[in-house]
């Protein structure tokens, strides 16, 4: 059954030389008269339908550029959303286009138009196919040793029964005639206030220009020209790679006729470590030691490397050093392998050190010993007046400054419940 055209003016009920405001006024009064909600509930449906026109109509005839459109084409110029573009049986797009510029020629570079590139657009495709990017996380563990990883990988490759053709052996692919053979096509889009060409691959072809009846496809890829294939891949992460290095599989993205195929690129992303820190070649971690150790010396291993090594130290180097809460400690050639070469990295220990809880328990004689062993306390502090406070010995200073009660100024607890009076002259 043939398609008819709905006239956008007799929606309305308006003249086609009615102005903005007319159509404006037009619209409030169709739209009110045919709101869903205002009709019975058996008359709801036919309703909807006469609104969504009553709506449609109002955005084009109300907009400048889009009523001249309608005007010249009619609503073969929309793609059925009220929005420039072609919908199906629109008219041909080289004469809007050629209306629109004023017969120029035809734009450079568009196919089947004048002036257009021979071959059209679909001459310039990709020489490879895409590349397919994607991260891959690994443990500092294993940027720190080396890894090789291997995997499944499923990916489409050329189909080996036509060869990439998409049809069978003696079949010839049809040109197609809603690109005509380009493999895309040219669409109006609105940017703005103007109306602008824009092209846009080809829907009915896939971008190809041509296609296959149903009964000439291929029995294997079903005319897609490639299938589905899993393949054993391999990666190798050498020892000191960093986090946003890139492992590149040359060749190993999606096959496509007529194209090199693209590589699988995989961008490293460096897991969180529980103990250590990296900054480029270098490590960080936290080591604990007693207080007995800090000041006595010790000689142990102090932590587990990431190759599993256990580093040790020997405290002190000289007689007499101590070791202070926060102090750092460099262990040169310790840190991360840098690439492509033998040197590696310093590693760098922070010192915690640990101070006796409350369940050591000395005797009176043991910290008399102590106070006569370790340095004394420097010359006492003179104040005139002393007071002896009480603290506690648990103190948060995520409660520092929570004492303030605002205000801007003192106030004399005297002046409480006075007023200021004015004394006469």
């Amino acid at each position: 059954m043939a398609e008819f055209e709905i006239d956008l003016y007799e929606v309305l009920e308006i003249e086609r030389s009615a102005s903005k405001d007319e159509v404006r006024k037009a619209y409030r009064k169709a739209a009110l008269a045919s709101h869903p909600d205002k009709v019975p509930e058996d008359e709801r449906e036919d309703a909807e339908v006469k609104f969504k026109s009553v709506q449609e109509a109002y955005d084009i005839l109300y907009d400048d550029d889009k009523r001249h459109l309608y005007d010249t084409h009619g609503m073969g110029a929309f793609n059925g959303s009220g929005e420039p573009g072609m919908g199906p049986g629109g008219p041909d797009l080289d004469d809007i286009l050629a209306q629109m510029f004023g017969g120029m020629g035809g734009m450079p570079g568009m196919g089947g138009m004048p002036g257009g590139m021979p071959g059209g657009p679909r001459a310039n495709k990709p020489r490879r196919s895409p590349n397919e990017e994607q991260k891959y996380e690994v443990s500092l563990e294993d940027l720190y040793k080396g890894k090789t990883v291997k995997f499944a990988s499923t990916k489409n490759i050329i189909c080996s029964l036509c060869n990439g053709k998409g049809g069978k052996e003696r079949a010839q692919a049809k040109k197609c005639s809603t690109c005509d053979g380009h493999g895309v096509k040219q669409v109006l889009r609105q940017v703005g206030q103007f109306l602008s060409p824009s092209t846009v691959v080809c829907s009915t072809c896939s971008g190809d220009g041509q296609f296959f009846s149903p009964k000439d496809k291929c029995k294997k890829c079903k005319g897609k020209k490639t299938v589905e294939a899993k393949k054993m891949l391999e990666i190798y992460v050498p020892p000191g790679a960093k986090e946003g290095d890139k492992i590149v599989l040359d060749g190993e993205a999606d096959q496509a006729p007529d194209q090199e195929p693209g590589d699988i690129v995989f961008h490293l992303v460096e897991e969180e470590h529980p103990i250590f820190r990296r900054s480029g070649a270098d490590l960080t971690a936290t080591i604990e030691i007693t207080l007995a150790e800090a000041l006595a010396g010790f000689s142990r291993v102090v932590i587990k490397h990431l190759d599993g090594r256990g580093v040790e130290l020997k405290h002190p180097q000289k007689p007499g050093q101590v070791l202070s809460p926060g102090q750092v400690l460099k262990v040169p050639g310790e840190g991360m392998p840098i690439k492509r070469s033998d040197s590696r990295g310093d590693l760098y220990l922070i010192v915690d050190v640990k101070f006796p809880d409350e369940k050591w328990k000395p005797s009176p004689a043991v910290l008399a010993s102590l106070k006569e062993i370790l340095p004394k306390p420097g010359p006492a502090i003179q104040a005139d007046t002393v007071d002896e406070v009480e603290y506690d010995p648990k103190g948060n200073m995520d409660e520092f400054g929570s004492n303030d009660q605002g205000g801007s100024a003192w106030e004399d607890d005297d002046d409480e419940g006075e007023t200021a009076q004015c004394t006469a002259q």
